[in-house]
């Protein structure tokens, strides 16, 4: 059980981005009758991704060094860096852009900033979950 909980953790980070970022928040756009409506919407979606993306990274920071051992898990060593850069991402899309965003201050730029930096989380988490899995 031990073993297979990292890639447990990274699958349902890297699940939750998908299924949020790549199916739930553009269905709200497709189908409720206002853009601010759905906007609003995506905004309290993309709040909760953040904090379940910090508890799956930290759950794998947690995870990277056995108990009682001084040596990283075999499957850390290259994996901690995407770890590390999808955790910073999601802060920082929740706490620097989304702000920006709600303000209404050039929508334009920080919608495709804060589009740019989900998508390069997505992929930290999909490098992340491609190493944890491999080392098994």
């Amino acid at each position: 059980m031990q073993q297979r909980l990292p890639v447990l953790v990274a699958a349902l980070w890297w699940g939750s981005l998908g299924a949020i970022g790549f199916m739930a928040v553009p269905l709200l756009f497709a189908h409720l009758p206002s853009p601010a409506l759905a906007g609003n919407m995506a905004a309290r979606l993309f709040a909760a991704q953040t904090w379940l993306s910090v508890a799956c990274c930290l759950s794998l920071l947690l995870l990277s060094r056995p108990r009682g051992s001084t040596v990283l898990a075999a499957w850390a060593g290259n994996s901690l860096v995407f770890i590390l850069g999808g955790m910073l991402l999601a802060l920082l899309v929740q706490f620097g852009v989304a702000p920006r965003i709600v303000a209404r201050q050039d929508l334009r730029l920080w919608h495709s900033v804060g589009t740019a930096m989900y998508v390069a989380q997505w992929l930290c988490a999909t490098l992340a979950l491609w190493r944890v899995a491999a080392k098994r």
